[in-house]
């Protein structure tokens, strides 16, 4: 069995979804060896892509979310639809002991993905940590840092809004 760990970007243009949709699928039908387990904090973006494509191909979904207050305080009305259903499709969904969603609720919850994964999937266009802490390229850095395998997706014209 191997789990997979997802840490990417939010902001993706709506071209770049279908792109990393099927960079994604591409990843899932490799996988050959026992339970294909993905765990995910399924935040709007790549983490939910990542959810979806992983829950298409068969795949049992662990859900963490960073704090107690996540999904009344942080989840836009335009994603808590499908962040239903996520959780609601998810095998498993563990909360972070954090009441509220801040910077250490989102690095506990990256370092959490990290200590279940067995090789993170990075939908990430490989700019530098922001110095925010938490963020896509932290939570590589981190990855590689634990020796853990990353697999970088961003496909030839995938992009991010702004």
């Amino acid at each position: 069995m191997t789990t997979y760990a997802v840490t990417g970007h939010m902001d993706l243009t709506d071209k770049s979804v279908g792109l990393v949709r099927d960079a994604l699928r591409e990843i899932f039908a490799r996988h050959t060896e026992g339970d294909l387990v993905g765990i995910s904090c399924i935040a709007a973006g790549s983490d939910s892509i990542f959810a979806e494509e992983l829950l298409a191909a068969g795949g049992r979904l662990v859900v963490v979310l960073p704090s107690q207050d996540y999904r009344r305080t942080k989840v836009k009305p335009q994603h808590a639809e499908t962040f239903d259903r996520l959780v609601e499709a998810a095998a498993e969904v563990a909360v972070m002991p954090h009441e509220t969603a801040n910077r250490q609720a989102y690095e506990s919850a990256n370092g959490e993905l990290l200590r279940r994964g067995d090789r993170l999937v990075a939908v990430w266009d490989g700019t530098p940590p922001s110095g925010k802490g938490g963020g896509t390229a932290d939570t590589v850095e981190q990855a590689r840092a634990e020796g853990l395998a990353v697999d970088v997706v961003w496909p030839e014209g995938a992009a991010r809004r702004g």
